[in-house]
Parts: C-alpha cells; structure tokens; sequence
C-alpha cells in the first residue's frame, strides 16, 4: 500500500483543480488518468468547439463585414487550418495543466485506477490508500437506442464530428439541446444545411421558453423540428413523427447525435466502491460528500451539473474541505441555484439563477421584465437595430429580490459572471441599480433591465 495523503480518480476540471488547491496546501496528492489531462472539456468539448466556433464567426463577419465599411474579396475559409489551430490550442492547454500539476509535485499516473473495495484503489497492479478520495470520472455522450444508430458509421456524437474530414454538404442534428444548438450555428455558419430534430416543445429547455424562442429565430440559417420523436435512422436519413403525428424524414449526409450525456459509471470500480450510486451518477451531498467516509465525488460524475465551470467549483469545495472541515461555516458549499451556463453559437446567450418557470414550480411570485440589447450604444453600434439580443430579469415583487437573468447577445457568457455574484450576495432590484456600469458596453442591457422592473 503506498500512502498519499489524497487520491484523485479522473484528470478533467474537477479532478484537476481539486488536485492542485490540494497540492498547494502542502497535501501529498495521486492524481490517475489514463487518457489526456483535462477530461471532455479541455480534449473535446468545451476547448475544441470554441475554436471551431471563433474560426466559423471570423467566416461569417467577413462575409457580412460590407454593412460596416469593410469588404473582402474571394472570402473562403480553410477546414484542414480551422482544425490545425483547434488542435494546437488543446495541445497548449492540456501542456499547461501537465506543467503546473508537475510544478506542484502532483504525482499524475498515466493509467486507469479502479476501487477494488470501499477505500481502495488500485493501481498498475498496486494498492493505493489515502485519507481522502476523490472520484472525478466524468460523463460520456448519450447514444438512445433509437433503431439504426448501433454501428452506423454516419450517426457521430460530438467528439467524432469534431474531427471530421471535412464539413458535410447536409447535417441533421437529434437534440436541440446546448451541444446541438452550438454544432447547428457552428456548421450553418459554414454555409452547410442544417436541420434539428427536438421532441420538446422549445430548444435549450433550461431556459424559458420565450427567451428560448428568441434565440432560435435568431439562427434563421437552421431549420428546427420541434416536439417531434425520432423513429429510426437509416443511413444518414432521420424519420421522425411531428406534432400532428406525421412521419417525415430528414435527408443528410451525417447526423450528429446530441442528446446530451451521462455520468461515466464503467471502468473505474464503481460497483466495487460501496459508493451510493443511480442513473444520475454519485449521490454527494452539497459539500461532495458521498455515503463513503473520506470518499468526494465532483464534476459529471454527480449528474448535478454537467458543466466544466461547476466542476471547478466543485473541486475546488472538496479540496476547501479537505484542507479545513471547518471552512464549511466560512461559505465551502455549492450553491446549485447560482451556476451560470452558456451557449456559444451564432448568437451567444448565458444565464444564471431561476427561470421564471422554475419559480412558478418551486411556488415563487415572480415579476419578469424583457428588455432588448438595442437599448445599449455599442451593441448597436457593432451589430445595428435589427440583431438579436435581449435582457430577461426575474424578480420577486415585494422585496425586489433578484431570482435570476437571462440574456442573448455579445459577449453574454463573459457578462454573466456579474449577476452570479449578484444571486450570490442576494442583492434586490434596487441594490443593482446602484451599481455603476461602464459605458458603453452590452452589459447596459442588464442595467436598462433593472431599470424597467417594476415590483
């Protein structure tokens, strides 16, 4: 048995955060991945789709560039170059988290490390024990058995359409979800035909529903099929039945499968673990505890927030804990309610906070003012009075306190961060307005919204 002082199961966000608060608090730390560091987000989520969306924005702005005095001649954009900068970038960051982990001393072994009884963990053959544990396995996308998808070559998920050869000509896309949403405007972008099929009745259903809609009439280049059930896919066809129970099918050349994911419950023990586990992933309690006595778990694996920046957060609490129980008192607890989340496509939307829907279901008198993003000068000085954007605010009406936000235009994912800090401290309405904004920036359109609320 080799002792360390902490054992991190899984390299991604959470699992390497944890690792180095942990390791720059003087703790002796074992962090086993077996594949890059990084996990999903750093290798084939969120780093890699947001190159390919700046390098498919930088396509479309040059085309559209003549409405602002500026023209370019025999536009064109190069997909074997748009994938060599993609991957130079992962490549970068994934060399930056090696290299600080080493400057830390975290010990990182490059192989899979599996529970092979509650508490232990074994390695290369060898047994590790530790006071604490940290599983941080993260997910994997989801493949519904939907007849015509096991094996078909054509059918991808998100990290194979990543690297594809070249764009296809048509793309059909199952999920209208915030992967989907993000491949549709990044392909549309390219001048490639897309179309979305989504059994739901709106996309992107954590937000409300008309904010929602804004959005997906602002990305007029993608076709979407709403509250329509995939039947089958044969080849790169989809058949689906629309609302009115009509079977129609969909034509492509490839179809991406972007229903969303699931926690990675294989391969690291996880029957073996005494660990409390459901289709959701580990049961952890808002500290990361789980059932085990120094066992954490963080990140996908939990199924509470499939988000890397939660991840990070939640690394980040764990390894707070760890160092100090007592730091609980001092604020170490996820606050589910105020994680941000962030859509990245063609255009851009964050929010934070409750929905107006939510409330209603949890039992909260709301009052909701939409505002739109033209009330701010340089949105419409960079983008005119006919783009899309707009401000939503939540609020209760007595006390004026601010339940959430949310928002579709520029930069929104940068901005967002604001109004996490605003849940977070419970500042109301009037709270907010005596903030002071920079001028001019899109972010006004938050102010402009507060402004609007009446209680």
């Amino acid at each position: 048995m080799t002792d360390h002082d902490v054992i991190v199961v899984g390299g991604g966000p959470g699992g390497y955060i944890a690792a180095e608060r942990l390791a720059e608090a003087g703790r002796r730390v074992l962090l086993a991945e077996p594949n890059a560091l990084g996990g999903a987000c750093l290798n084939v989520g969120c780093i890699p789709t947001k190159s390919l969306l700046n390098s498919a924005k930088l396509y479309r702005q040059a085309l559209d560039s003549t409405t602002f005095g500026v023209s370019a001649e025999a536009v064109r954009y190069d997909w074997g170059q748009i994938q060599a900068w993609k991957d130079k970038t992962v490549q970068t960051l994934v060399s930056g988290v090696g290299a600080k982990l080493r400057r830390l001393k975290v010990e990182v072994a490059p192989q899979a490390a599996r529970f092979v009884a509650p508490g232990v963990i074994e390695l290369a053959g060898q047994r590790h024990q530790a006071d604490h544990i940290i599983v941080a396995t993260g997910s994997l996308p989801s493949m519904p058995p939907i007849p015509g998808v096991e094996g078909n070559p054509l059918v991808l998920d998100s990290t194979a359409l990543l690297s594809v050869a070249s764009p296809p000509q048509r793309l059909a896309v199952i999920g209208g979800g915030v992967i989907g949403v993000e491949f549709a405007s990044l392909f549309a972008d390219l001048g490639v035909q897309v179309e979305v099929i989504e059994m739901l009745d709106e996309i992107l259903p954590f937000m409300d529903a008309d904010v929602a809609a804004k959005l997906r009439r602002a990305m007029p280049k993608v076709q979407f099929h709403l509250k329509c059930r995939v039947e089958q896919v044969e080849g790169s066809s989809v058949v689906y039945t629309d609302a009115s129970g009509q079977r129609v099918r969909v034509e492509a050349d490839l179809v991406l499968m972007a229903v969303g994911r699931r926690p990675c419950l294989e391969g690291w023990g996880a029957e073996l673990s005494g660990l409390e586990l459901t289709s959701r992933g580990v049961t952890v309690d808002d500290t990361m505890r789980t059932n085990q006595p120094g066992v954490w778990a963080v990140g996908d694996i939990t199924g509470r927030s499939l988000l890397a920046h939660a991840a990070y957060r939640m690394g980040e609490i764990a390894a707070a804990l760890i160092i100090d129980p007592s730091s609980r008192e001092r604020g170490q607890t996820m606050r589910w309610d105020t994680i941000p989340w962030a859509v990245y496509g063609h255009p851009e939307a964050a929010g934070v906070g409750l929905t107006e829907r939510e409330c209603v279901k949890r039992g909260l008198t709301v009052r909701c003012v939409t505002v739109p993003l033209t009330l701010s000068g340089r949105f419409v000085a960079e983008h005119g009075l006919s783009a899309s954007g707009v401000v939503k605010l939540v609020a209760e009406p007595d006390s004026g306190l601010i339940r959430g936000l949310q928002m579709i235009g520029p930069y929104a994912p940068e901005t967002i961060w604001g109004v996490a800090g605003v849940l977070e401290n419970e500042f109301s309405v009037d709270d907010l307005k005596q903030v002071v904004f920079p001028h001019p920036t899109v972010s006004e359109g938050i102010r402009e919204a507060v402004w609007a609320w009446r209680g």
